[in-house]
């Protein structure tokens, strides 16, 4: 049954709207760059009221290992996500301690088998390419692409999902996970609860269909 991760996690609100509608993992951001952008100390306390159901990804991009074990530590989270250039041996160091997804935007040069390079990863984030942004583009890619990385693990797809669309995306790929985030908000670090409750509407239908 395929999971459902609800990403750029930045208040207790959207946190509480995002579990209540079934969602099984809550992103939080703590890339510098991103409007989503949240600290360790806020994320923190938004966590420790999470159900244990519920799992808890810190989403980085290039940091150090260093910094990346001590807010993962400091915030209590239960995943990672990294989003930049990570080396096979940062992932394999990390995954030491915790389940890592490593992500990759799906551009011109991406090539799937760049992720046997990862075997440490928990599973695969593909992402719509932008050149600047890091996740949360809005931006979809070919899901053929998707369809052909399950070879190499678990693949979560990411970008330009919503309501509309989150059940062609389940047949298409069959993955192991979806991770939404620009195309249920108000504004970059805001949820729209009326998007949310229709994107997990949407994720239940194909679900009950799947029983």
């Amino acid at each position: 049954m395929v999971s459902v991760k609800i990403c750029g996690i930045t208040n207790w609100d959207d946190a509480k709207l995002a579990m209540d509608a079934g969602a099984d993992a809550l992103g939080f951001n703590f890339y510098a760059k991103s409007p989503r952008r949240i600290a360790a100390s806020r994320a923190k306390e938004i966590i420790r009221h999470m159900p244990s159901r519920v799992t808890a990804v810190g989403v980085f991009v290039n940091a150090s290992a260093k910094e990346i074990m001590s807010i993962a530590r400091s915030a209590n989270l239960g995943a990672l996500q990294l989003h930049g250039e990570e080396s096979p041996a940062t992932v394999e160091r990390l995954a030491r301690e915790y389940p890592v997804i490593k992500a990759f935007r799906v551009g011109p040069r991406f090539r799937a088998r760049e992720l046997k390079k990862y075997p440490s990863a928990v599973g695969f984030l593909l992402d719509g390419y932008d050149v600047e942004r890091r996740g949360g583009t809005g931006k979809r890619f070919d899901w053929r692409v998707a369809r052909a990385a399950k070879r190499y693990g678990p693949v979560i797809v990411a970008g330009g999902l919503r309501s509309e669309n989150v059940a062609e995306a389940i047949r298409q790929v069959k993955p192991f996970g979806l991770d939404v985030c620009s195309g249920i908000e108000e504004r970059p670090g805001r949820k729209d609860p009326k998007k949310v409750k229709r994107l997990m509407a949407a994720v239940r239908r194909v679900r009950q269909q799947d029983l």
